[in-house]
């Protein structure tokens, strides 16, 4: 019986024994984490000094920002550090951290997502009703609802991943600490109950992404009755970005907790880790910015730059 329960640490999946390529990726992931902090530092700071920036489009888009901040820094400096003093241990306080804080971040994030998408429908479908319906109060309200449904789910399920006894081992196939890697190493006979909570959590994120595909569904059958060209286009641009964003992280997350695991490490479960920890958080202020000329004039004001 002491066997099964004498897990203190677990060891993590590294990219490489060659140690050369650990130093490789401990460089790549430092250029990806730097490039994220600096681009969501950069949005969250035009946003909340430019006053133009002010409306509810931008203030959820802040809290992505910050969503983003703290999810690529919860699993990648451990996986640099790792690399660069050629270890693979994490402590099981720490992947029950890693955990908690990485599942209340996606789950954080994925909610606001789906408050982005009633935002846009507002917007295009019934704009007359936009100003009464994302008032301040009920922006804030709003948002704080995504952040507290992402620390109610991220106690659910991290309580009952690690209530669950480990006599599988302590080898995690992922480079960070993965639920359904995590579910490997548990008993036969103890892991039903996170079974049952992974089926709700599909649910769950199935009713967001059905809310978010009928809000584009109406969304598009309106632009497509804007009778000018140049209004069809604007609406297309706000609106394509967060689409980009929505489906590259319902396709990367969903492949990764809905796939069958393995009995051994593959690549592609490692990339569609990569595809949904650490991608979004270098990619989604690209796609919110690069074809928002809002983001560009305030990104002007606040450098300076004509």
């Amino acid at each position: 019986m002491s066997n099964r329960t004498s897990v203190t640490d677990f060891l993590l999946l590294g990219f490489s024994e060659v140690r050369e390529l650990q130093i490789l990726h401990f460089v790549v992931f430092l250029v990806i984490y730097l490039a994220a902090l600096m681009e969501n530092l950069l949005i969250f700071m035009v946003i909340v000094f430019d006053h133009h920036l002010h409306i509810p489009m931008y203030f959820f888009l802040m809290n992505l920002s910050i969503l983003d901040l703290g999810s690529i820094s919860v699993i990648v400096p451990k996986s640099m550090a790792n690399s660069l003093m050629n270890t693979r241990s994490i402590s099981y306080t720490g992947c029950v951290a890693e955990v908690f804080f990485l599942l209340f971040l996606l789950e954080a994030h994925f909610s606001l997502l789906t408050i982005m998408a009633y935002d846009r429908y507002v917007a295009i479908c019934q704009p007359l009703h936009y100003e009464t319906t994302m008032n301040s109060r009920a922006c804030v309200q709003m948002a704080a609802g995504a952040w507290i449904s992402g620390i109610l789910y991220a106690v659910l399920h991290t309580g009952n991943t690690f209530a669950l006894t480990f006599c599988g081992g302590n080898m995690v196939d992922q480079f960070f600490c993965e639920i359904p890697q995590l579910l490997k190493l548990t008993c036969s006979d103890s892991y039903l109950t996170e079974v049952r909570v992974i089926a709700f959590s599909i649910c769950l994120f199935l009713g967001c992404f059905i809310f978010i595909t009928v809000s584009y569904v109406q969304i598009f059958k309106s632009v497509l009755r804007i009778p000018s060209e140049q209004g069809r286009h604007k609406a297309f641009a706000t609106c394509l970005p967060h689409l980009i964003v929505v489906s590259l992280f319902v396709c990367s997350s969903s492949f990764a907790y809905l796939k069958p695991t393995s009995s051994s490490p593959s690549a592609l479960d490692l990339v569609m880790a990569v595809l949904y920890s650490v991608l979004p958080p270098i990619m989604n202020p690209i796609f919110y910015s690069m074809r928002n000329k809002e983001m560009k004039a305030a990104l002007r004001r606040l450098t300076g730059c004509r």
